[in-house]
């Protein structure tokens, strides 16, 4: 059975910071390239980070660059976002998702697995 399980979202003041983890078991996790999406009230679900399967590369939409790192631990089957100086449209809830895809997938329809999201709250 697959799972994927997003973690450590909550409520932060403006500047802060939170550290998601995503833990993931029943495929191979190292094959597979591993992204946070984000979907705020009203609005499509967006890419904000992901990380190749290949060379651990990162990518990172630009309302992030610099303030986002991802990382992975694939003895622990399981991927970081930790998101520094944190700003009120950053709220949404953040969700892992798995593809098989190489390079830098960031679009929704090109993963394979989904968690049931975190939801992150920044106040002002």
């Amino acid at each position: 059975e697959v799972r994927v399980v997003e973690s450590g979202g909550g409520l932060v003041q403006a500047g802060g910071s939170l550290r998601l983890s995503c833990a993931s078991s029943g495929f191979t996790f190292d094959d597979y390239a591993i992204g946070w999406f984000r979907q705020a009230p009203g609005k499509e679900r967006e890419a904000v980070s992901c990380i190749s399967t290949r060379d651990n590369s990162p990518y990172y939409a630009d309302s992030v660059k610099g303030r986002f790192t991802i990382s992975r631990d694939n003895a622990k089957n399981t991927v970081y976002l930790q998101m520094n100086s944190l700003k009120p449209e950053d709220t949404a809830v953040y969700y892992c998702s798995a593809s098989r895809k190489l390079g830098f997938p960031i679009t929704v329809s090109e993963y394979d697995y989904w968690g049931q999201g975190t939801q992150v709250t920044v106040s002002s």
